[in-house]
C-alpha cells in the first residue's frame, strides 16, 4: 500500500497537470492561433531541454564514476559489468514496462511525418528517456541525440494532439521538439533549427522558421542554465585556419565519406545478424553486450557516448587516452597511440552495432561525432609522425573530422557545419567545415543514395523525404480510396446479364470472376460498344469471347509511386485492384489525385 507521503505527492502533481492543463487552453482561446503556436514552441522547447538535462547528467555523471572505480581498483571490472546490466535491463523495461515494443531511430519521426500525419504514441515522450539513459548511460556504446529527437518530436506531436491543433501544426511542434533537443544536447539551438529543417522537414516555408528558432533557443537556453558545462561537448584549443593545411583537409573529406558508407555498412550489417539471430531476447542482449563488454575492455574509449575521450584528443596530451588500457605502458610511443586510435575508427561501427542489435536503445548521432574526431586525429598525427607535415593543428582536424563524418553518414552538411561552428564557440574552422562537410556528403552520396536514417525506410518505399511530393504519396493510403462495391460477373452468365449490368451501373469496366473471386479478366465497355448496339450479337456472343486482360493489376501492397506509374505505364484512368490474389475492387487515377491534392493543403506548414 503507498504512503500518504506518496499519495500526496501524486495529488500535488495530478493537480498542478491539470490546472497548468486549463491554463493552457485558455491561452489558445485568447491569443491568436499565430500566437498560440509561439507560446507552444516555447513549452515544447523547455520540456525537451529538461528531458536532455536528465539524459545527459545521468550518462555523464556513470561514467564519471566508472572511470573512478577503474582507476582506484586498476581493473576495469565496472567496464565489463556496466553495458551488460544496461542492456538487459533496457530489454527488461521494454519487454514488461513498455509491452515489448520501442520506436528505435530518428527514421522513426520520418515515418511518422510521412505516413503518420505528424503521430507519434505517447509512450515515447518517457520510453527513450528510461531506455537510453539505461543502454548508453551504462556503457553502451551508443548516442543518445537519437532518444533525445524522438522525445523532443513526441513532445510536440502530444502537444498539438492534447490541444487539438492542425495537422500542419502538429508537423510543425514535432520539428520544433526536434530543434529544441539538438540545440539543448549541444547548445547550438543554430544546428538544431537546421536539423529540424534539413533532415525533418526538408520542405518548409520561411515563417515557419520562426518557432522552430524560439524553440531550439529556448531548449539551448534551458540547458546552458541548468546543465554542467562538463557535461557538454566543447573545445577550447581551437587555432584558426591556414590555407596551407588545404589539401589535407580535402583528404579528411575523402576519408570521412568513405569511412560514413563503412560506418554505415558494417552498423547494418551487425543488426540484420542480431535480428536474424534465433534467441530468446534475453539471450541474445547478454550474447551482444557480453562481445560489447570484451571490446570495452580491450578499448576503453568505446564506452558510452565517447564525448570525454573526444576532448581527451583535443588536448595537448592526447596519449591520456592509453591510461587504464592494457596498453598503458606503451603511452609514451606515438605509433601505439596511432594505431590504437586507427582500431577504434574501424570498430566503433561493430560497438554501436552491438549496442543496439542486441537489444539497446541509442543512435548513431554521438558515434558520428565520435569517429569523425578520432579520423581526424588519425589523419594530423599520421601526417606529423611520418615527417609529411609536422605543423597540422590537431585538434582542428579532430574537430572538422567531426563535421565530415556527420554530414557523410546523415547526408547533413549544413547541419553538420553550424553544429561544429557552434561547439567550437566561433567560425574561425567555417572554411575547413565547408570543405570536408561538403567533400565527405558528396563522396557518400555516390556510395549510398540515402542518409543511413532513411535508407531502411526507402528500402522499404516508405518514405522519401528529399523529395516532397513522394512523401505526400506515401502518406496516402489508397486501399481507402479503392471501390469495392462494384459490379461483377462471371463466365456462366449472358451477354444480356452484362447489358442489364451496364444500364444500372456507371461503371465502365466490369470485372470477370471465377467461383474463387479470382480476376479473370475485364470487359471493357468502350471495346465491346459495337456489340451492345446489335442485337443479334448480343444475342450469340459469349463472356468469354469479350473478356481482356487489364494492361496493369494494382496489388493491395503496391507502393504510391508504382501505382502512379502503372497507370501512367497503361494511360488508364481505372484499373483493378487484388488483395491476396483476389478481386478487391476499383482504384481510379482521378481519386488518387484528389487525395495527393488534400494531403498537400494540409502537409504545407507555413
Amino acid at each position: 500500500m503507498p504512503n500518504r507521503k506518496s499519495v500526496a505527492v501524486q495529488l500535488f502533481f495530478r493537480k498542478f497537470a491539470q490546472k497548468f492543463e486549463a491554463v493552457v487552453f485558455l491561452c489558445k482561446q485568447l491569443l491568436s492561433e499565430r500566437n498560440f503556436i509561439y507560446l507552444a514552441c516555447v513549452l515544447v522547447g523547455i520540456s525537451c531541454a529538461l528531458a536532455v538535462i536528465i539524459l545527459k547528467s545521468f550518462a555523464h555523471n556513470v561514467f564519471v564514476f566508472a572511470n573512478y572505480i577503474n582507476g582506484f581498483l586498476k581493473f576495469p571490472f565496472f567496464t565489463i559489468l556496466l553495458p551488460i546490466i544496461g542492456i538487459l535491463l533496457t530489454v527488461f523495461v521494454i519487454r514488461r514496462v513498455l509491452n515489448g515494443d520501442l520506436e528505435k531511430g530518428s527514421s522513426k519521426i520520418l515515418y511518422a511525418v510521412a505516413k503518420k500525419g505528424g503521430i507519434i504514441p505517447k509512450k515515447q515522450m518517457y520510453a527513450q528517456i528510461i531506455t537510453s539513459s539505461l543502454t548508453v548511460g551504462l556503457g553502451g556504446s551508443a548516442g543518445l541525440e537519437s532518444p533525445i529527437v524522438i522525445t523532443g518530436a513526441a513532445f510536440g506531436s502530444n502537444f498539438a494532439q492534447k490541444y487539438k491543433l492542425s495537422q500542419k501544426d502538429r508537423i510543425l511542434l514535432l520539428a520544433c521538439g526536434v530543434s529544441a533537443g539538438i540545440g539543448a544536447a549541444f547548445n547550438a539551438p543554430i544546428a538544431g533549427v537546421l536539423f529540424a529543417v534539413e533532415v525533418i522537414l526538408t520542405d518548409v516555408s520561411i515563417s515557419a522558421f520562426i518557432p522552430i528558432i524560439i524553440s531550439g533557443a529556448t531548449g539551448a537556453l534551458v540547458s546552458k542554465v541548468i546543465l554542467s558545462q562538463d557535461v557538454l561537448l566543447s573545445f577550447k584549443n581551437v587555432t584558426e585556419f591556414n590555407y596551407h593545411n588545404t589539401p589535407y583537409y580535402i583528404l579528411l573529406g575523402i576519408l570521412a565519406g568513405l569511412v560514413s558508407v563503412y560506418h554505415a555498412r558494417n552498423f547494418r550489417k551487425v543488426e540484420h545478424f542480431f535480428s536474424k539471430l534465433k534467441m530468446g531476447v534475453y539471450k541474445k542482449a547478454l550474447f551482444g553486450a557480453t562481445i560489447l563488454a570484451v571490446l570495452i575492455v580491450v578499448f576503453p574509449s568505446l564506452f558510452g557516448e565517447g564525448y570525454e575521450s573526444i576532448k581527451t584528443l583535443s588536448t595537448a596530451n592526447p596519449e591520456h587516452l592509453l591510461n587504464n588500457t592494457f596498453l598503458e605502458s606503451y603511452k609514451d610511443k606515438q605509433w601505439v597511440l596511432l594505431a590504437f586510435v586507427g582500431v577504434i575508427v574501424l570498430l566503433k561501427a561493430f560497438a554501436t552495432g552491438l549496442t543496439l542489435g542486441s537489444g539497446g536503445n541509442g543512435g548513431n548521432f554521438a558515434p558520428s561525432l565520435f569517429v569523425g574526431s578520432y579520423l581526424g586525429f588519425f589523419v594530423a598525427k599520421f601526417m606529423d609522425i611520418t615527417n609529411i607535415n609536422s605543423y597540422l593543428p590537431v585538434t582542428n582536424f579532430a574537430i572538422v573530422g567531426m563535421a565530415g563524418i556527420l554530414s557523410g553518414l546523415f547526408h547533413a552538411p549544413l547541419t553538420a557545419i553550424f553544429l561544429i561552428g557552434e561547439i567550437t564557440g566561433g567560425y574561425d574552422l567555417m572554411v575547413p567545415l565547408m570543405m570536408v562537410s561538403s567533400i565527405s556528403y558528396a563522396v557518400s552520396k555516390q556510395f549510398e543514395k540515402h542518409s543511413m536514417d532513411v535508407k531502411a525506410l526507402a528500402d522499404k518505399g516508405e518514405v522519401f523525404t528529399s523529395d516532397k511530393d513522394k512523401n505526400i504519396l506515401q502518406s496516402i493510403d489508397f486501399l481507402d480510396l479503392v471501390q469495392t462495391d462494384v459490379k461483377t460477373i462471371s463466365l456462366e452468365k449472358s451477354l444480356e446479364n452484362l447489358i442489364e449490368y451496364l444500364s444500372t451501373s456507371n461503371q465502365s469496366i466490369i470485372p470477370v470472376l471465377d467461383e474463387k473471386n479470382k480476376m479473370l479478366g475485364i470487359i471493357d465497355f468502350e471495346s465491346i460498344r459495337p456489340i451492345v448496339f446489335n442485337q443479334y450479337r448480343v444475342k450469340f456472343t459469349m463472356i468469354k469471347e469479350i473478356i481482356s486482360q487489364p494492361k496493369e493489376v494494382i496489388h493491395h501492397d503496391d507502393g504510391m509511386e508504382t501505382i502512379m506509374d502503372r497507370f501512367e505505364n497503361s494511360n488508364e484512368t481505372i484499373l483493378p485492384v487484388t488483395k491476396y490474389g483476389k478481386f478487391f475492387g476499383l482504384i481510379s487515377k482521378v481519386e488518387l489525385l484528389e487525395a495527393y491534392r488534400e494531403k498537400l493543403k494540409e502537409m504545407v506548414i507555413e
